[in-house]
């Protein structure tokens, strides 16, 4: 079959996309790549950064750098990625806000959904129930006991409004059907002090966050919200098995580019980015903060991105949660 010539001009068109595509992908990158982190320095997402900073310079030979650009519930630096040019020279870490922000906040500069291209998602750090040693409930189901038989009066902590641990406790309430009052404070520390001291009953939060004050005795895990139990804490039952099936809730960490940046480039960073989980710096680091590693396609994690902003959207709505 002989082809028109504008089926011809066609094929030729395609053809030539696919080879730009693929000397694109080859000859990334072309200067120096900048990872931003939306947080301060210190915490997992700026390590994953680093990581990812240190092991993509590695095999590219190229220079890349980290970029911290924390504030506005991380929307400082989201906004400057959503602005920044679509060729892969400019990454994004992200986290759970980047799912919840555009239903807790009215005036976005950016729309999520369309400024960005997903590249990995790295891993999963899941929430941990837990309450002070020295308080009366010893497992979940007693702490469910006393929350049903008295609503509003159990009290549960919070880094403030809008944040993961009170989004999951939301989703914790109206998954086991309680209601609890929120104490909300700017940070886990200051809040997971305050519940080691009793201030409060109890408390959805990190794995990391919390490890240092479970080690010292000062709070006790009660379930981990995860399919399966963490390596960490072989003893801690999971919701499923404490009687709250169903609830599983992690804060996650990825990587996305801006909106338009070519797919052969796209793919690279998801090639090199996933090759990166592999390295045994990175499964220790990984490991020692609680967060279980994932990885996967662009795709995967466009659709992973796309239930958590339902699932969150729906939390907000439902529960009338706002942000001032």
């Amino acid at each position: 079959m002989v082809a028109t010539p504008r089926k011809a001009l066609q094929m030729l068109a395609v053809l030539a996309a696919f080879g730009t595509g693929a000397a694109q992908a080859q000859e990334y990158p072309t200067k120096p790549v900048r990872i931003v982190v939306p947080y301060p320095a210190g915490g997992f997402n700026d390590t994953l950064g680093r990581l990812a900073a240190k092991h993509l310079g590695d095999y590219w030979k190229k220079p890349v750098i980290v970029d911290n650009k924390p504030g506005a519930g991380t929307m400082i630096g989201t906004k400057e990625v959503a602005s920044a040019a679509a060729d892969g020279h400019t990454i994004l870490v992200v986290q759970f806000p980047y799912a919840a922000n555009p239903w807790l906040y009215k005036n976005i500069a950016y729309d999520t959904q369309k400024a960005f291209a997903p590249v990995l998602l790295a891993g999963r750090s899941p929430m941990l129930l837990v309450t002070h040693a020295q308080g009366p409930y010893r497992a979940a189901a007693e702490l469910l006991a006393a929350a049903r038989a008295k609503p509003n009066v159990l009290t549960y902590g919070s880094s403030g409004a809008g944040s993961s641990n009170h989004l999951a406790m939301a989703l914790f309430e109206t998954a086991t059907g309680t209601q609890m009052r929120q104490i909300p404070y700017k940070g886990s520390t200051p809040m997971l002090t305050d519940l080691a001291g009793g201030q409060f009953d109890v408390a959805l939060d990190l794995l990391p966050h919390a490890m240092p004050f479970m080690q010292s005795g000062r709070v006790r895990p009660l379930a981990i919200a995860a399919p399966k139990r963490s390596p960490l804490l072989p003893d801690v039952p999971t919701a499923a098995e404490a009687g709250i099936p169903g609830y599983e809730v992690s804060s996650w960490h990825g990587f996305v580019v801006p909106s338009g940046t070519p797919q052969p480039v796209v793919d690279k960073l998801n090639s090199d980015l996933n090759r990166m989980l592999l390295e045994d710096e990175v499964k220790k680091a990984f490991a020692a903060q609680g967060v279980v590693p994932d990885g996967g396609t662009p795709a995967q994690f466009r659709s992973f991105i796309d239930g958590q902003m339902a699932l969150w959207k729906k939390v907000v709505s439902d529960r009338n949660i706002t942000v001032e």
